[in-house]
């Protein structure tokens, strides 16, 4: 019996501790972020659990506290990341993985957030009456020539503010006022609806541009009731006068509580390496972080273009001036 058990005990201590699952708040569609993790537990046999949470992501951390399940946030665009670090939920990580797949204007200078991915803040022009090279600066979005002519969403999206983040850095919060009630001026409509509804109202003869980001006319692609709008519309890479197009994230970041803080790492590395970083290439039509890891087909198509410089930090810091500003001019209204 002895022999048993001392057997037993040598073959559990071979195959070392049990791995334990990844816990996941996600702000992003299960749909997207499930072949990520299918492909992560085939490479290390981790499981991964995908809670989707499409608001309140930030109070239900700090009210769970230590004792939150969940060890990763998966999450878009630069703000929402910034207001979990603002929360105090989540943690530095330290991982050369991390640092030398994901540029340092994609990251958190204290490592405690990193992008997964960048999306372009780009004009959809009208395949019909938008010339090659009549749009060529988002400084120019705010010329009289477009009054009447262009579509976005609301002022207060977090895209918009983030863009906007963008002008005040470039060029201060006076210029940046100026260009936002110039770009107010212009609008054909009050803004509303999301990026997609933007493209429909150019199909639909309402305006000649808008604002939007780049993977949505993918989706609207692959959509078949959405295709016959997206193919009416081609898509420009506008830049700042002095820098480039505008550019944000999706990102993660480790819970402060994590219980299952190795495992976490694992997965965090695992997206920042090149099969998930193809699988988000592929699925939704983004531009992969990490260097050399090739666009879609799709994507390829849509041209070249140079990235602004500015770090996403730096961005994010003016997101209150941005929306104070949103707000003074009613952008909205």
């Amino acid at each position: 019996m002895m022999q048993r058990l001392s057997l037993l005990a040598v073959t559990l201590l071979a195959a070392g501790p049990a791995l334990a699952d990844v816990n996941v708040y996600s702000h992003r569609q299960p749909e997207l972020i499930q072949p990520l993790a299918d492909a992560f537990t085939a490479e290390t046999g981790i499981a991964v659990n995908i809670a989707f949470v499409e608001k309140g992501m930030v109070e239900r951390l700090v009210a769970e506290g230590a004792r939150s399940p969940a060890d990763l946030v998966l999450t878009v665009d630069i703000a929402r990341l910034i207001q979990l670090d603002d929360a105090d939920v989540i943690q530095p990580v330290d991982s050369g993985v991390l640092t030398a797949n994901i540029p340092e204007q994609y990251r958190d200078p204290d490592n405690r957030w990193f992008g997964l991915t960048t999306r372009a803040r780009i004009v959809y022009a009208s395949n019909d009456r938008i010339k090659d090279g009549e749009v060529t600066t988002y400084e120019d979005l705010a010329d009289p020539k477009w009054k009447g002519r262009i579509c976005t969403r609301s002022g207060l999206n977090d895209y918009n503010l983030a863009l906007l983040g963008a002008v005040i850095s470039h060029h201060g919060e006076a210029d940046a006022k100026a260009w936002a009630q110039g770009l107010k001026a212009n609008l054909a409509r009050k803004p509303s609806g999301g990026d997609r509804d933007q493209v429909k109202a150019i199909a639909a003869g309402e305006c000649d541009i808008a604002i939007g980001n780049t993977y949505y006319i993918g989706q609207m692609l692959a959509d078949p009731e959405q295709r016959p709008a997206a193919e009416v519309v081609h898509i420009v890479y506008p830049t700042f006068t002095d820098g480039g197009t505008h550019m944000n994230i999706s990102g993660m970041a480790m819970t402060k509580s994590a219980p299952n803080r190795a495992e976490a790492l694992k997965f965090m590395e695992f997206l920042a390496g090149d099969t998930a970083q193809r699988i988000y290439a592929e699925t939704n039509n983004e531009f992969p972080v990490k260097p050399g890891v090739p666009v879609s087909a799709l994507v390829a198509s849509w041209g070249s273009f140079t990235p602004d410089p500015l770090p996403l930090s730096e961005i994010a810091a003016q997101r209150p001036a941005a929306l104070k500003l949103m707000e003074e001019i009613n952008f909205d209204g």
